[in-house]
């Protein structure tokens, strides 16, 4: 049965990376439903749709702004796997915005890494198998193996630094509030991506 199990997963993964696209068509995608009024996934509300708008900027700005140390760049550069990243995402989340475009840079900086973005709404059956906490969140990095095809890691909805933060905050107050979720996109833009490029190399790493 367990075989069984592992086949129906790998063509489950094979049927996302079949949907997904690269981080450029991802970019033009939200740049052209920011100019539409538009935005990926199932709930098409008024709040969605700004917040797409708003990511549009967000990733503009971190696609220009965005550095990686020379110390990290050798490490990426000197990864001699051969994986792809396949990213569940969707155009109005906030932590996607700020973090996918930190996964780019990093995959750019080495050929045996392919970045692929797939939408989480389109995809159920394969988010269901990447769940955190027994939730959809998002972005979430499944780590595949070319040559096996096996899932060897995975990574998200946030750098471990900020996912502290929101469990303690949880923890204390029961929810997240809006005014948490402005303190952690101040975090976010604070951080620069240092925290989720840190996590993305300990995987290489492992």
């Amino acid at each position: 049965m367990e075989v069984l199990n592992n086949t129906v997963k790998n063509d489950i993964i094979q049927n996302g990376l079949d949907n997904a696209m690269s981080y450029p068509a991802f970019r033009e995608l939200v740049k052209e439903l920011s100019i539409s009024g538009g935005t990926t996934g199932n709930e098409q509300t008024e709040a969605m749709i700004n917040f797409t708008k708003l990511n549009e900027s967000r990733m503009k700005r971190w696609d220009k702004t965005l550095k990686v140390s020379e110390e990290d760049q050798d490490i990426v550069k000197n990864f001699n796997g051969d994986i792809t990243w396949l990213v569940l995402a969707e155009s109005w989340c906030g932590d996607a915005a700020h973090i996918i475009p930190v996964i780019n840079k990093v995959a750019e900086l080495n050929d045996n890494i392919t970045l692929r973005i797939v939408l989480r709404d389109e995809n159920d059956a394969l988010m269901n198998e990447f769940l955190t906490n027994g939730g959809k969140s998002i972005p979430k990095l499944i780590m595949i193996d070319n040559a096996s095809g096996d899932v060897v890691n995975t990574f998200g909805p946030r750098p471990e630094v900020a996912t502290q933060m929101v469990a303690s905050y949880k923890a204390e107050h029961g929810a997240l509030t809006p005014e948490f979720k402005e303190q952690l996109q101040t975090w976010y833009n604070l951080d620069k991506g240092q925290s989720t490029i840190a996590d993305l190399v300990k995987l290489l790493q492992a």
